[in-house]
């Protein structure tokens, strides 16, 4: 279910709903920038005058509008991952779920990426973050759920986790590390 509405019976509206940002880079290497951009917005219902208007906007707010024409092939690392994220936000998805987002991108990219990320949470958009980075989550996350071999081992808000409860924290690390071993020799 996505906002009520079941996945299978209203496929396409709940898509529309949700923009994602996967590890792995899935755009056509060899369209530019502006077009993924262009095409992404087509295939959520925008009309070709609408995703112009969004990929400019985007463009232009995340640095890339003097690279609108250059083909994704020849791009470097973080601005491939930088192009994933402006895929995910094309549509206006009330839910954006980010898998890695800041993965091999500099300081800089990665503190501008966590504003923005700021700023559409503030606006009321969903955002669903997968993250290695503790410092991440602190940042950014008013809730966090650790997650070991696809269970929830601990869950809370931000603070409980991380501000006051550092050493419940590590805690949970350490036994989850142990159960690892543990299932291993076994």
């Amino acid at each position: 279910m996505v906002f009520g509405k079941d996945v299978t019976d209203n496929y396409l509206e709940c898509r529309r709903r949700i923009g994602l940002v996967p590890q792995e880079f899935n755009f056509d290497s060899f369209f530019s920038i502006e077009k993924i951009l262009e095409f992404q917005g087509g295939y959520f219902g925008l009309s070709p005058k609408q995703a112009k208007k969004k990929v400019e906007f985007l463009l232009k707010r995340f640095g890339l509008w003097d690279k609108r024409d250059e083909k994704a092939i020849k791009l470097s690392g973080g601005l491939k991952r930088r192009l994933l994220l402006l895929k995910a936000l094309v549509h206006d998805p009330d839910i954006l779920i980010l898998d890695e987002p800041t993965a091999g991108i500099d300081v800089e990219l990665r503190l501008e990426v966590w504003e923005f990320l700021k700023e559409l949470n503030q606006k009321g958009k969903t955002v669903l973050l997968t993250t290695h980075y503790l410092e991440e989550a602190e940042k950014l996350c008013q809730e966090i759920a650790i997650i070991h071999q696809g269970t929830i081992v601990q869950k809370g808000t931000t603070q409980e986790l991380i501000g006051n409860g550092r050493k419940k924290l590590e805690e949970v690390f350490l036994t989850s590390i142990q159960a690892q071993r543990e299932s291993h020799v076994g």
